[in-house]
């Protein structure tokens, strides 16, 4: 056989082989199979150009490998259709594992904020982003779903997570919609903290958000629908509810959902949907009032979307139906007579006097359309509001957070409109935010590492940001000053204000400022902003806004318009204003915050499996800035790693590593790479890490890895053999613990005979081993009652004599360790504290002072078993509200006082928390413990009657050391009952003792006179 050594470095060469043969390739393991899957990490790329990012992609699509890493940056392209890859177990694999140990996930990525914020103590957001139908809103389910499977679990954090997973639904039906590019489109941002606690559980959220696509109630695309819960009501509504709502089945007789000429969709089960969304409302703590007024809402919207307008003779508009209006009447709760002015005049005040002057039918249709678009929007806010008030905590500590922003992509159609440029602008202020956070880190790093920065050239968009929001000369600014301008302001006297302050930016073209190839490409109603994604061409027609509605008596409504003020003549902020205001709000939050995203791109525009559209993707390449990301993180050094992390895995190549390096990680890491020849330039050794520059240098040293693994597997012979000795070693020992446990059952089953052959062992194990127990849990004091332990039926002779000589050597000990100067210190401490100053000390000092008065309740024992008990005494304890009294037993340990209830803990009071003790100056035996009181919640002072006093008191302050708390008072002792709260024990004489509440609410003691003989010679 060969020496010990050798086989362990033969058995650590097979397990390596073993793991590989398994499959479980962490990041660097995969690099040997990139020519067939590509690179887990676009990082490691030895080209950084699109065409080789493009390449990667496709090769990791085309084997359903729909995520790859750009660092910490996680790329996911939709494959459409269902992977294998998000069951539970999935996400045991991914729950605790470094980030680069695994190939990449969304687990994964989930898994190291949750980590890292625990280890932090600091809060994480997670953002998700890309183009409608990407998988953005699948993501955010995934992560949620993750937490809610992986965190610590009890019923109460059960609730709370079914809260914010039932969330989705609702939030889905009344703010997803289909559209060209995805049945199940976000047409709103989210923004959604998970709150923790310290201990890592998910105790609630908060959900912001942003711009929903209120065009949507009132206009749909052809090929499009309107928000899945007008749908749901009409087709899975019951009959009973949709008669109370004015309602049909069948969504082809609202003029709001039959314009996109698709109600209908295969992949759309509305019906389910609409009992996911009941059921969710239930839990989200929305009750049956406020759904049925939600619903009524819905309703209501279909009504009005279903209200015509004719013309009369001078073509002003008049309502030709009002059997719709009255239904939107009843349903809002609102009157029917002043809802049909506001729907056909508009109200003109001048001074004191109001003028009606009626509307045309297209600004009657307008109107109409208005009112609609504003009673979902503010309903939708309203709803979102009472799902955070469902998930809210309202435990005061600390928590830490995981933000999740689900928030619109770059967006280019063929007529962008003012929704397009609020979604890009947002774009624009994340994409600023995220190189910020990623130069930050970056360069964060690189210092903590003692690595030198070096600067890396991007495009600060900053610029763009400045061009949209800057005051006073920002395009939201400008709009807002037509909005406000008096005469006849319209969408080209905006675009020409544009041109006027902005004709020489180099970021912004029309028509008129453009060259004649450029003109060509232009209507004279546009505008061009050269964004960091590209160019995108805006329509300013319809860019500019109006209000109506108060008085409701449905709930939610008149909820909703609480804050609209109807007799302002204030003008309210555009929403272009709102979305500023509000972007900038969410942009300081996620900078609190340390960052992780997702980027989602869509695989191909058909939604069809297997698809990969190069071209399609390039576009969203380049709009989500995932090659200047790269560039970012490719700047400087490609790679970094931990030095055990980097040894642990490189130590075969150099055989001074192998099989184990027994000093510094570092110093093994750098021994490692002078084997390996890297050069002085390929690679810089940092605090904790080692970064290496280019890829090719990491792939050379994984190339040769995987040569030294093939050429160690010619061991797996030896291994054989080994495996055979050990087999042998084992069925020895197995062998021959069978007789041991064959003897040992006879001896059990015997056990009560006699002394015989088949016991005798057996018997001689038991009484070894419950003597060995015995020694090693001996009680230390007399008062302990419990600790002995049972013994076996043949030992309950021998452990009783055991027993009464244990104690009686514990007595003994204890008599002779008190001599009688330590009894006569006692004597003199209670003369110090006591003498000439109470009545009643001289007939106590010729009764001599026990070491306790009571036995102590085996339960309480059992509770205190940790604390050294050194007293006990019976007491009477006044309660502090009324002062009646009750028998209790008091127990003095080494840290506190504990009054007892026959077996229950009623209070235990520290010592450290004991700021006083007060007694009379008369003969009485009471005893008041004054008690540091900052909580109202907390006990006030104690107020207790002691027959023994002097001897528990002189106990208490030799174990508390409080000789000096001690006060004798005359008169009367103020009390505490609980914090801000006083009352006092007064004190007189007189012919029989007593104790009572007297009338002004004090505890009356009525001392004993004493007898006038004078007992001082006795202390002499």
């Amino acid at each position: 056989l060969m020496n010990l050594d050798s086989l362990v470095v033969h058995f650590a060469a097979l397990r390596l082989i073993q793991l590989v043969a398994q499959g479980q390739l962490d990041m660097e393991g995969a690099l040997t199979a990139r020519d067939r899957v590509g690179i887990q990490d676009f990082v490691l790329l030895d080209e950084t150009t699109e065409a080789a990012f493009l390449s990667n992609l496709k090769k990791r699509f085309s084997k359903d490998l729909i995520y790859t890493y750009i660092g910490t940056l996680l790329v996911s392209v939709n494959p459409y259709k269902e992977l294998d890859i998000y069951n539970k177990k999935q996400m045991e694999v991914y729950m605790g594992v470094n980030f680069f140990e695994l190939p990449p996930h969304i687990y994964a990525l989930a898994d190291n904020a949750y980590q890292t914020m625990l280890t932090e103590y600091n809060n994480h957001f997670i953002l998700i982003s890309g183009e409608s139908g990407a998988g953005k809103t699948e993501a955010s389910k995934k992560i949620l779903q993750y937490y809610a499977v992986t965190c610590p679990s009890t019923t109460l954090l059960n609730t709370v997570r079914d809260k914010m997973l039932m969330s989705n639904p609702v939030l889905e039906a009344f703010g997803n919609a289909k559209t060209l590019k995805n049945d199940n489109s976000s047409r709103f941002g989210k923004y959604m903290d998970i709150q923790f606690d310290s201990q890592g559980d998910a105790v609630g959220g908060h959900i912001l958000n942003y711009l929903l696509e209120k065009s949507r109630v009132v206009h749909q695309n052809h090929g499009e629908r309107n928000f899945h819960i007008f749908y749901q009501l009409v087709e899975g509504g019951e009959d009973d509810l949709l008669h109370e709502l004015g309602l049909e089945k069948d969504a082809q007789h609202y003029n709001y959902l039959t314009q996109g000429e698709c109600a209908i969709v295969s992949s759309i089960n509305d019906r389910n949907d609409w009992k996911t969304v009941k059921n969710a409302l239930q839990i989200i703590n929305i009750d049956e009032i406020n759904t049925n007024h939600l619903f009524g809402i819905v309703a209501s919207v279909l009504h009005l979307g279903n209200v015509q307008f004719d013309s009369d003779s001078k073509g002003h508009a008049l309502l030709n139906n009002n059997t719709e209006l009255r239904w939107v009447s009843n349903l809002l709760g609102v009157d029917a007579q002043s809802l049909q002015e506001g729907l056909t005049y508009r109200k003109i005040e001048a001074r004191t006097d109001q003028v009606l002057s009626p509307f045309t039918i297209d600004h009657a249709i307008y109107a109409r359309d208005a009112l609609a678009k504003a009673i979902y929007g503010q309903t939708f806010t309203w709803l979102v509001n009472r799902i955070n008030e469902s998930m809210e905590n309202k435990d005061p500590s600390r928590k830490t957070v995981i933000g999740l922003l689900d928030i619109y992509g770059f967006e280019v159609f063929y007529v962008n409109s003012f929704e397009q440029f609020c979604i890009n602008y947002c774009n624009e202020k994340l994409q600023q935010l995220f190189i910020q956070l990623t130069l930050k880190a970056e360069q964060e790093e690189y210092e903590a590492e003692d690595i030198e920065w070096e600067p890396v050239q991007f495009f600060n968009n900053k610029i763009i940001c400045d061009l949209v929001e800057e005051r006073h000369r920002g395009i939201i600014s400008i709009l807002d000053e037509e909005c406000l301008r008096p005469g006849d302001a319209t969408d080209l006297t905006f675009l020409e204000r544009l041109e006027d302050k902005m004709g020489n930016h180099p970021h912004f073209v029309t028509h008129k400022l453009a060259d004649k190839m450029t003109r060509k490409t232009l209507e004279r109603g546009d505008f061009r902003l050269l964004h960091y994604a590209g160019e995108v061409t805006y329509c300013v027609v319809g860019k500019r806004n109006q209000n109506l509605i108060c008085q409701s008596k449905n709930a939610i409504v008149r909820e909703c318009f609480a804050t609209v003020d109807p007799d302002s003549r204030r003008r309210p902020e555009t929403v272009a204003t709102q979305f500023k205001s509000s972007l900038l709000k969410l942009t300081e939050i996620l900078m609190a915050k340390e960052a992780w995203y997702i980027r989602c791109l869509k695989s191909n525009e058909s939604k069809q499996p297997g698809q990969f559209d190069e071209a399609l993707i390039r576009h969203q390449v380049k709009y989500l800035g995932l090659m200047e990301h790269l560039r970012v993180r490719r700047a400087g050094f490609a790679y970094r790693r931990k030095y055990d992390v980097f040894l642990k895995r490189y130590k075969p190549l150099c055989p001074a590593t192998w099989p184990h390096w027994r000093g510094v990680p570092a110093d093994g890491v750098e021994v490692l790479v002078q084997h390996l020849g890297y050069l002085p330039y390929e690679y810089k050794m940092g605090r904790t890490k080692i970064f290496i520059r280019h890829p090719r240098t990491l792939y050379a040293t994984e190339d040769a890895y995987e040569k030294c693994k093939h050429e160690l597997g010619k061991t797996t012979k030896i291994e054989t053999c080994w495996r055979g000795v050990q087999a042998r070693k084992e069925r020895e020992k197995r062998a021959w613990a069978v007789k041991v446990i064959k003897k040992f059952i006879k001896g059990y089953m015997t056990r009560g005979q006699a002394k015989c052959t088949d016991n005798s062992e057996y018997l001689a194990f038991v009484r070894q081993n419950y003597l060995n127990r015995l020694k090693n849990t001996l009680p230390k004091t007399v008062l302990d009652k419990t600790t002995w332990q049972s013994p076996p039926a043949v030992l309950t002779e021998t452990s009783e004599l055991l027993r009464k000589l244990h104690y009686r050597l514990m007595v003994r000990k204890y008599v002779r360790g008190i001599t009688p100067q330590r009894k006569f210190q006692l004597k003199l401490l209670t003369s110090s504290i006591f003498k000439g100053k109470k009545e009643s000390y001289p007939q106590s000092v010729a009764q001599p002072f026990v070491d306790t008065r009571i036995n102590i309740n085996i339960r309480v024992l059992q509770m205190i078993r940790n604390e050294h008990i050194k007293y006990s005494i019976p007491v009477i304890k006044y309660d502090r509200k009324g002062f009646k009294p009750r028998p209790r037993q008091l127990i003095l340990t080494q840290t506190a006082a504990y009054v007892i209830e026959e077996a229950k803990i009623k209070q235990r009071v520290l010592y450290t928390s004991l700021k006083g003790i007060s007694v009379s100056n008369l003969t009485d035996s009471i005893i008041v413990f004054h008690i540091t009181c900052e909580d109202p919640k907390q006990k006030g002072d104690l107020v207790m009657q002691c027959d023994h006093l002097f001897e528990f008191l002189t106990k208490l302050c030799v174990i508390a050391n409080k000789q000096n708390a001690v006060k004798v008072v005359q008169g009367s002792i103020k009390i505490e009952i609980q914090a801000g709260k006083e009352s006092a024990v007064d004190f007189t004489t007189g012919q029989e003792p007593m104790v009572y509440k007297a009338k002004n609410g004090h505890l009356m003691v009525t001392a004993h006179v004493p007898n006038t003989d004078n007992n001082d010679h006795l202390v002499e």
